[in-house]
């Protein structure tokens, strides 16, 4: 039997509570579904910090520390998570840990941050020559370190098919480290898993400052099938034309047979209601940005009719395109 992946997390004073508690918590839901499934847990999660005493996060709620970073066997952890907030400032001239997390970038498998935590990865010469993003409002601060690419628009740079950004990766802000956590959990136990995770969630997609995803369906993987990963990329472009699985199928260079086959394997669900739900996603974008009317909406989504679109709101979020613009818009 494989042993749990060992998840660390560090800590610090200041530091947001939920860059450490958001991707935890995925990995933990990762655990319990596969519970659900009767299968062992993949997950152990560790709380790191400096010394092994409660930290006071930035909203005021005290974390419990498992072990100090300062006498751990780094070769112990699979990943390593850097998270952000106020206390990175801090922590950027903390010589000892910039020291640590060049050393633990040599040992664990995968290294990355969230938020603001990139600024500890750049400080300590670990993001040099890669492509990198943050929090929005840090992304000039990461411009300041020469010799990264910096990408403010990307949610993260975990890709799990490039060796480079499959071991050190960064993420934007706050609860994008819930969507890098997410991708990391697709890449060790599969898509439906964290597509369930994500639905266990409740992972809506309205991200800030350009950084936006949908969190529920996940971004397409280049892994497994690439002629799939490349249809489910083109697809959210071509919402109002004709996406029956035969103009799919076509456009994929496949059988219709074959089609729904690679989607249940490689997306958890046929083809037919996948584009529903990101018709489905779109549409709630629209009327919640106030960007379109229902009818524009329901034409440029692909539902055609008003009636089609109000069919679908009703049947998967039990209220009316008109009545969510009209309390969340």
């Amino acid at each position: 039997m494989n042993l749990p992946r060992t998840i660390a997390c560090l800590a610090f004073a200041d530091v947001m509570s939920l860059d450490v508690t958001g991707p935890l918590q995925v990995f933990a839901s990762a655990n319990v579904e596969l519970q659900r499934q009767g299968r062992a847990p993949a997950y152990r999660q560790l709380l790191l910090a400096e010394r092994c005493e409660p930290v006071t996060t930035s909203c005021g709620i005290r974390l419990c520390i498992d072990a100090s970073w300062r006498e751990l066997a780094v070769d112990q952890l699979d990943t390593l998570l850097v998270p952000g907030g106020q206390g990175v400032e801090a922590q950027r001239r903390n010589g000892e840990l910039l020291a640590w997390l060049r050393r633990a970038e040599g040992s664990v498998r995968r290294l990355g941050s969230v938020c603001s935590g990139a600024l500890l990865l750049a400080e300590a010469g670990l993001l040099h020559g890669r492509k990198a993003t943050t929090h929005w409002a840090d992304v000039p601060a990461l411009r300041g370190f020469a010799g990264i690419d910096v990408e403010g628009d990307r949610l993260h740079t975990f890709d799990p098919d490039d060796p480079q950004a499959a071991h050190l990766f960064t993420s934007a802000g706050v609860t994008a480290g819930i969507d890098l956590a997410l991708a990391l959990v697709e890449a060790d136990l599969g898509r439906p898993l964290a597509l369930a995770v994500a639905q266990r969630l409740v992972m809506f997609l309205r991200r800030p400052g350009g950084q936006a995803q949908f969190s529920p369906l996940l971004a397409p993987s280049a892994s497994g099938v690439q002629r799939l990963a490349r249809l489910l990329e083109w697809i959210p472009a071509h919402l109002a034309e004709d996406l029956s699985i035969e103009a799919l199928a076509f456009q994929a260079h496949m059988t219709p047979r074959t089609l729904c086959r690679l989607f249940k394997q490689e997306v958890g669900m046929g083809p037919g209601r996948y584009v529903e739900q990101v018709r489905l996603e779109a549409a709630r974008s629209l009327l919640l940005d106030g960007r379109a009317s229902v009818a524009t909406t329901a034409r440029l989504t692909g539902f055609g009719h008003p009636e089609n679109l109000r069919r679908t709101f009703q049947k998967h979020l039990s209220v009316s395109p008109s009545e969510l613009a009209e309390r969340f818009g």
